[in-house]
């Protein structure tokens, strides 16, 4: 007998080694079978579970462990990125923490504790996923580092080098100066901040600039850089200073006036000072007009002696200080308070500076037009299709995709320059030298003579290719595993990577193997606190998904996490939700306990009415539940599934075939019940596999091996709708007379006499004995004429029930005229809505006809309150 309480800790660990033992996750190809493939979106490597992966990989386990129940040969290929830059963030910590700086170490001495570090730590959140119960195909755990899937970003690389579409160039990047690196569009996040709005004025260099002019910026640290002002050649204003000269303030350099229409009239002061080197717009602003470049900024965001002042300060140090300066000298009009719009990395939180670069880039208009049009025409389907508009506007202004970044740790790019500047890209620098030597002729070259390019390339480019390389698609093209897995089925990630990773991935599909890397792309919510933001470990409010699966246990976890989860909508996390999931194990744990522990008859049994009941409940919710699943609707199955457990079997079929206390169920119920039981416990796996593996196996004999996990998942079968509709007036009626004996304050140990108005006299007699039994009431008595006693309507059929001696008159006819008002106001409000043309117009048919029935059914109820009023009238005179 299984223990008296849930305590998911007795079990958990045991069927996860359980299964792992039997290598029930571990898949191969198998022509016999429909391959169903999912590949984990890989988290960082020096990452640990956070509340989206927990949502991330529990929707991915349920897909999953659903298909291999049906018969497909699932294969969940689990894995880490290396994350170029937030590895590095976290070994230059460890580092800093033993006294040694990065610039101390050669880049080999950096790269051996990346990797020391990474072995240590990488593999953590995948032993946590154990936890949650992901059932990966552990075997087949990969690395974007590892030597296979390393070589395969560098043939891309040299590739897409080879047919033009990698380039190098000088072109103004997102900086990261924390970092020191590069950093994409994608991954420049931005925020509005309080700045103060600094107005100064720039003093004229002859007379003929009057009295100069004044321009206000939130950057007053990088006037040092201007090279010009610029003004609307439309605004009269300043018509006398085109083409005169002022003089920067602090440092007293000539730059001068000119005119453009880019300028905002009506902004600021209508003035604009132009620094091509750290604002993007100021570049494009430059290169028409052919003005000069002053960079005055370090790779870490000091001021370098460009500056002329203040040089080695911090931006923000120099911020402060120069604002004193221009008060000091005369130059600064005001300031004013001023919110802004302001790029952070993603990675850092460091503010982004705009700067000129020479960088990799990946021209992106090719490339992006079949990942464009196969999404928009559903070849790829992203659920919900919401964010298809969202894509569709990001992928018609794609930009070059800037690919270099100035780290260590990561896929250094494969480009040796000659002494000359020449470029050879290469897998090494033997082939380079190979190539240098009969392409350029160059045969007196050695390889001391070539230097490899410093940077590596962005995280993203090896996790593009992560569909096809998991496989060892690049290595071996037509090995059997990616001939068979590719491409995978669904792809379950989250919004904000849409861009970053979806669409290169899809675009690398189709560049690649001439098809999609999978077919549904299923957007996660995000998950959000009550005051609606996002978790994070910063603000600290987010909980430790470990610590909630040793309090609560993961199939709580799991199932208190998707309650509230619609795909692509945010999930307001609420620990409650979890305790939900807790009880929902607990309510399933011990109606087992209560069938198990029934003592078991030959004598036969009068339950059969109910088996055919849950029969077609339970095949018409199957029905229910796959329909979900098809249309990626996770959280509606999982609440159809939570409805027929707790709602429909444990609340209804159990109290029915119970036997009386201390008496034995006859034998066929008892089987039927535990048949119940174990087609519920492989309906319910996906979303809860440990539960349900420790109560199916206890439910019969099984064989050596046996697992839910490979059992059959039910499919739907056909159900009698009959059987449905008499039990719902069932339900109604039992509902109805308790109801009756709270309001009463009747006992449920006192029979009440029932009769009922009616032409279905056959249909009551047939469910009378369950009536009697849930409802304790004596013989149910048909008739064809009104009867006496407290009445109730349903379906047409009028109930009565004889309360004499058990009920004031007067209460009665108090709680009646109650009951009459409102219906009749509820009757009012129906009839306006039907008497809107607009409403009955336009509204769907099912709708209107829906208004219609409780039109119907308040009128018939309006007039037994009357005929139950008129009867206690006749009574008391």
């Amino acid at each position: 007998m299984i223990s008296k309480t849930y305590a998911p800790g007795d079990i958990e660990d045991k069927w996860y080694e359980y299964w792992i033992k039997n290598r029930y996750f571990a898949s191969k190809p198998n022509p016999e079978k429909e391959p169903y493939t999912i590949v984990i979106p890989p988290p960082n490597v020096t990452g640990v579970l956070h509340m989206g992966h927990m949502l991330n990989n529990t929707i991915q386990d349920i897909l999953v462990r659903k298909a291999r129940m049906e018969g497909k040969e699932a294969c969940w290929v689990p894995g880490t990125d290396h994350a170029s830059i937030a590895t590095e963030a976290k070994v230059v910590a460890m580092l800093k923490e033993k006294g040694i700086k990065k610039s101390d170490l050669t880049r080999d001495q950096f790269l051996e504790y990346c990797w020391e570090w990474t072995h240590k730590y990488g593999g953590i959140i995948l032993q946590q996923l154990r936890k949650l119960g992901a059932s990966c195909d552990w075997d087949r755990t990969r690395f974007t580092m590892e030597p296979d899937l390393y070589d395969s970003v560098i043939e891309v690389f040299i590739d897409l080098y080879e047919k033009g579409d990698i380039y190098r160039g000088h072109r103004m990047v997102n900086w990261d100066p924390q970092a020191r690196t590069t950093v994409s569009d994608e991954e420049v996040i931005t925020k509005e901040v309080t700045q103060k709005l600094v107005y100064l004025r720039y003093a004229p260099a002859n007379e003929e600039a009057g009295e100069g002019v004044v321009i206000a910026t939130t950057r007053p640290e990088t006037i040092m850089a201007d090279v010009a002002i610029c003004v609307n050649p439309h605004d009269e204003r300043y018509q006398h200073l085109i083409g005169q000269k002022v003089l920067v303030p602090l440092i007293n350099r000539e730059i001068p006036v000119i005119a453009d229409e880019y300028v905002d009239k009506d902004f600021g002061t209508g003035c604009l000072k132009v620094t091509p080197a750290h604002d993007t717009n100021d570049y494009e602003l430059g290169k028409r007009h052919g003005l000069p470049i002053i960079d005055l900024l370090n790779e870490d965001g000091t001021l370098n002696e460009k500056a002329q002042i203040l040089v080695g300060e911090d931006r923000f140090v120099a911020r402060k200080k120069i604002i004193k300066l221009l008060e000091e000298s005369g130059a600064l009009v005001k300031t004013d308070v001023y919110q802004s719009n302001v790029g952070h990395s993603e990675r850092t939180d460091a503010v982004i500076e705009p700067r000129l670069s020479e960088q990799w880039f990946l021209k992106m208009e090719r490339l992006s037009q079949p990942a464009l049009e196969n999404v928009m025409n559903d070849t790829i389907r992203l659920i919900p299709p919401k964010f298809k508009n969202t894509y569709k506007h990001w992928m018609e202004n794609v930009r070059d995709w800037n690919i270099s970044r100035q780290l260590w740790w990561g896929h250094r790019i494969p480009a040796y320059y000659l002494q000359d500047g020449t470029v050879i890209v290469a897998k090494s620098k033997r082939e380079a030298l190979r190539k240098a030597q009969h392409e350029l002729q160059l045969f007196a070259l050695t390889e001391e003579d070539l230097t490899q390019d410093p940077d590596v390339l962005d995280t993203w480019f090896s996790s593009w290719l992560w569909p096809i390389s998991v496989f060892d698609g690049f290595k071996d093209p037509e090995n059997p595993d990616i001939n068979y897995y590719y491409p995978t089925n669904d792809l379950v990630t989250a919004p904000e990577i849409l861009f970053f990773w979806v669409a290169r991935m899809i675009i690398a599909g189709y560049e690649y193997k001439g098809q999609y890397p999978f077919r549904n792309v299923y957007l996660t919510g995000i998950v959000r606190d009550k005051q609606g933001r996002k978790m994070s470990k910063s603000l600290g409010n987010s909980p430790d998904p470990i610590d909630l699966i040793q309090q609560y246990g993961a199939d709580s976890v799991r199932t208190g996490m998707l309650f509230s989860s619609p795909a692509g909508n945010d999930l307001p996390y609420d620990e409650k939700m979890v305790e939900q999931g807790r009880n929902f194990c607990n309510k399933i744990w011990n109606a087992f306990r209560l069938v198990k522990g029934w003592s078991v008859s030959d004598r036969p049994g009068d339950n059969q009415l109910a088996i055919d009941w849950f029969e077609a409940r339970f095949n018409q919710a199957t029905a229910e539940i796959l329909d979900h699943f098809e249309k990626f609707r996770i959280s509606d199955a999982l609440k159809s599934v939570y409805s027929l457990i707790w709602d429909d079997f444990c609340a209804q079929y159990l109290e029915m075939v119970k036997p009386a206390f201390e008496q034995p169920i006859d034998a066929q119920s008892y089987q039927a019940t535990l048949d119940f039981f174990d087609r519920l416990m492989r309906l319910a796996h996906p979303f809860m596999p440990f539960i349900t593996e420790e109560l199916w196996q206890n439910v019969a004999d099984r064989a050596e091996n046996a697992s839910v996990s490979i059992s059959a998942y039910p499919a739907a079968q056909p159900f009698d709708t009959g059987i449905l509709n008499d039990f719902e007036i069932l339900f109604e009626v039992v509902s109805s007379l308790r109801n009756l004996r709270n309001a009463k304050g009747i006992s449920p140990k006192v029979e009440l006499p029932l009769f009922v108005k009616t032409d279905k006299a056959e249909l009551y007699t047939r469910l009378g004995s369950i009536i009697r039994k849930l409802a304790n009431t004596g013989e149910i008595t048909c008739s064809e004429s009104n009867l006496e006693g407290v009445s109730f309507l349903i379906k047409s059929d009028e109930f009565f029930v004889d309360l004499a001696g058990e009920v004031d008159a007067e209460e009665e006819r108090t709680n009646l005229l109650k009951d009459l008002e409102y219906t009749r106001g509820f009757l009012n409000a129906v009839m306006k809505k039907l008497g809107n043309e607009r409403f009955v117009q336009n509204a769907n048919p099912e709708v209107v006809e829906k208004e219609r029935q409780k039109q119907a059914d308040a009128e018939s109820k309006i007039q037994t309150i009357e005929e139950a009023l008129a009867r206690l009238d006749g009574n008391a005179g």
